[in-house]
């Protein structure tokens, strides 16, 4: 069947092999290759369709504008001119003779036309309700994000930014990849771009719970991506819209309690693509993706595409999905082990400090098992080092030693879990850190309040440390009193 696109033909439905409709007279066959074999959708200023392009006998996407308002012609031939500069994967290819107008036998009126790749597939708004509204789980969610993100690096990279980032634009393809889609409300950062914008004359592109503010005012920038790349990742990790938690009085959109899990590392990231002032959030789509690879959870963007294929999720159907909740705080059984790390490498460094200071003061006859004992305890940081100051029968390199690998131990335990590293040897082993509340590397005095706030809490039982078995983050009571927590890399 061919159709014909006359919006007024009464009988758009033709055989196959007729070059002109039965019904007004068009022609059907589009630019001399392009036949219409059904209608994918309508609305608003246009309609799509999908056509037979016939040289190749390849399937693709007719958008075809029904309104020729100066402004939607406007729009229609940038998404034109936006795809044509384009060339990723995760959005459709449009050749560069692919736009074309088409006259209808019945009007003088031009119907703008253009053709683009097919993307099969879902939408994911579409996929979300076809899942009866159950939310993806944070693996999933982390990989797309990294695949979306990715594209709109091509987007930024040529000075576009994308404009009507929600779930309906965004497909899922049968192979699990994504692509984004719709680009007519795309716009080039330009001298004129930004002049208009300053006088107000730049169309404001709403949809409601996923346009920041500074949109809804004309003002959209690159940023403006973000934020609604945020709100629709809300959407998939919840099954529900963003408005739905938001509170207009606190201005907070709050909706980790309501998914099935989700890292605060992830959470972080999301909240902070969602901010209200655009300077708050990522600076660029690099900026995200090197957070993502913190997270430990998505390959690093500058492997090629065909080594990610092999770690691409399937696509999850109704009947197959199933999700686990997430805990991503550590347990008092881990963080002992790694302590006994710490505690084996302090040892064997108090012992090298004990024996070097031993032989530079002149001590070398008196290195005995007690230097070694004050290294050993010097490394531990317990209170029994204490009784070792104390003790009169100890010799004084013993003590000399104890007060130099105490000093080391302090060293070792703020130094590192306020650096960049957010934990000891021993934590890194174990694939823990330290964070403060909002998941970020702790303050020097944040350290200093931990270690001894530790050492005080050791002495009375270890309290402190069995609280970590009844919290809810699993934190010790050194962790309470300096607003940190240990949570898995």
């Amino acid at each position: 069947m061919s159709l014909c696109i006359n919006p007024l033909c009464q009988k758009p439905e033709n055989p196959d092999n007729t070059l002109f409709c039965f019904g007004c007279g068009s022609e059907l066959l589009l630019e001399g290759r392009y036949r219409v074999v059904k209608e994918l959708g309508g609305g608003g200023f246009g309609k799509t369709y999908e056509v037979n392009e016939t040289r190749s006998n390849t399937n693709q996407v007719l958008k075809v504008l029904i309104n020729n308002h100066p402004k939607a012609v406007e729009l229609f031939q940038r998404e034109a001119e936006v795809l044509k500069s384009l060339n990723h994967p995760g959005i459709p290819k449009v050749e560069s003779d692919s736009y074309f107008v088409y006259f209808s036998r019945s009007s003088n009126e031009p119907l703008h036309c253009l053709v683009m790749e097919k993307i099969e597939g879902l939408d994911l708004w579409e996929y979300i309700r076809q899942r009866q509204q159950r939310p993806i789980d944070e693996k999933l969610a982390i990989q797309w994000l990294g695949e979306v993100v990715e594209i709109l690096q091509q987007v930024h990279s040529q000075n576009f930014f994308h404009r009507d980032i929600k779930p309906s634009n965004i497909m899922l393809r049968p192979n699990g990849r994504l692509a984004l889609i719709d680009f007519g409300s795309a716009r080039q950062v330009t001298q004129t771009y930004i002049a208009k914008q300053v006088k107000g004359q730049v169309t404001g592109i709403i949809t409601a719970g996923y346009s920041p503010s500074e949109q809804m005012h004309g003002q959209a920038i690159q940023q403006s991506d973000f934020f609604a790349l945020g709100r629709t990742f809300v959407f998939l990790l919840t099954g529900r819209e963003p408005g739905d938690f938001y509170n207009a009085q606190t201005g907070e959109l709050k909706w980790q309690e309501a998914t099935l899990g989700v890292q605060p590392e992830f959470a972080a990231l999301l909240n902070q693509m969602m901010e209200h002032i655009p300077s708050s959030r990522p600076k660029n789509t690099q900026f995200i993706l090197q957070k993502l690879t913190e997270i430990n959870s998505y390959p690093p963007a500058s492997q090629p595409d065909n080594q990610l294929q092999g770690n691409v999720p399937p696509t999850i159907l109704p009947g197959d999905y199933a999700a686990k909740e997430k805990n991503n705080y550590v347990s008092f059984v881990r963080r002992f082990f790694a302590y006994q790390v710490d505690f084996i490498f302090l040892s064997l460094i108090g012992i090298f400090t004990g024996g070097f200071f031993s032989s530079s003061l002149g001590f070398d006859n008196e290195f005995t098992s007690e230097s070694m004992a004050g290294g050993l305890f010097g490394a531990s940081g317990w209170f029994l080092g204490g009784l070792i100051l104390s003790a009169p029968d100890i010799s004084a390199i013993a003590q000399f030693s104890l007060v130099i690998n105490l000093v080391l131990n302090w060293i070792y335990f703020t130094g590192l879990e306020s650096s960049k590293l957010k934990g000891t040897l021993g934590k890194l082993l174990l694939g823990i850190k330290v964070v403060d509340l909002n998941n970020e590397r702790i303050s020097l005095t944040q350290a200093n309040i931990r270690y001894w706030s530790k050492l005080l809490s050791i002495l009375v039982l270890m309290i402190g440390f069995i609280m970590t078995m009844f919290t809810s983050k699993k934190q010790g009571l050194h962790d309470m009193l300096a607003k940190t927590t240990v949570i898995r890399k």
